[in-house]
């Protein structure tokens, strides 16, 4: 018996078709300052009382059997400012196929802390090494849609380390000017009726809406990375706490 690959379980809409119906331009930036290492540093060694967003996800996962989980949330430091590291996953997975992710995935046996599994998981994935990397703290636990309870590690990592992505898993590895993600008028927030096709923005919550946060990011050569659902819910969290 011949056994067939599995086909990706792919959204059931196209996330980049799905209409913009809010931007947050009225929202501060994240002042250049606070976007330096030393200031990262010093912000998740004495973190001020913030409230983290709830998003639809978490909202629609409440009561339901999750598993542990945790991402690498990895910050890197370049003459040109500081940027973080997102990889965007295999086409041919399994799960989340061709989306961008942070590396990490479900807690190991073997794993005391949130910090063992993103780290593993990110030495595994991108062939970052542990001694590469400087852990600056946690973010609250984020419940995605599929049941995987997900705890962001914020880190710094070393700008030469020696990258090496399981390409069975990872198609590519990238950066983002943290700056560009730190400015919410770059967060979009999308909302699908996914009976009519048209903006939900005037529904009242039910199983046919869908929204969510995207943060698309074109280089300067023209590439596009579009970047949404749990990972840019992630990172909006991530400007909450920086913002506070």
């Amino acid at each position: 018996m011949i056994n067939k690959p599995v086909p990706p379980v792919l959204p059931p809409f196209d996330p980049e078709r799905v209409p913009v119906t809010h931007r947050d331009s009225g929202l501060p930036s994240v002042h250049a300052s606070r976007l330096q290492s030393a200031w990262l540093r010093s912000r998740f060694a004495q973190a001020p009382d913030w409230k983290p967003e709830v998003f639809e996800d978490v909202a629609h996962a409440r009561g339901v059997t999750t598993r542990q989980a945790a991402v690498l949330v990895p910050l890197v430091e370049r003459t040109h400012g500081v940027q973080l590291l997102l990889t965007r996953r295999n086409a041919n997975l399994h799960v989340h196929a061709g989306q961008i992710s942070f590396p990490g995935g479900s807690r190991d046996l073997d794993d005391a802390t949130p910090a063992d599994t993103a780290l593993r998981e990110a030495h595994e994935e991108i062939g970052l090494h542990p001694d590469h990397v400087e852990t600056l703290g946690l973010m609250p636990v984020y419940t995605t849609i599929t049941g995987y309870a997900v705890t962001p590690v914020i880190a710094m990592i070393d700008p030469y380390a020696p990258l090496r992505p399981q390409p069975s898993e990872v198609a590519e590895v990238f950066e983002v000017p943290l700056e560009f993600l730190m400015n919410p008028a770059h967060h979009e927030l999308r909302t699908w009726d996914m009976q009519t096709g048209l903006p939900a923005s005037g529904l009242a919550p039910d199983t046919t809406r869908r929204s969510f946060y995207a943060m698309p990011w074109s280089t300067a050569d023209g590439k596009r990375y579009f970047i949404w659902g749990a990972t840019a819910a992630m990172i909006r969290n991530l400007y909450r706490l920086l913002i506070a």
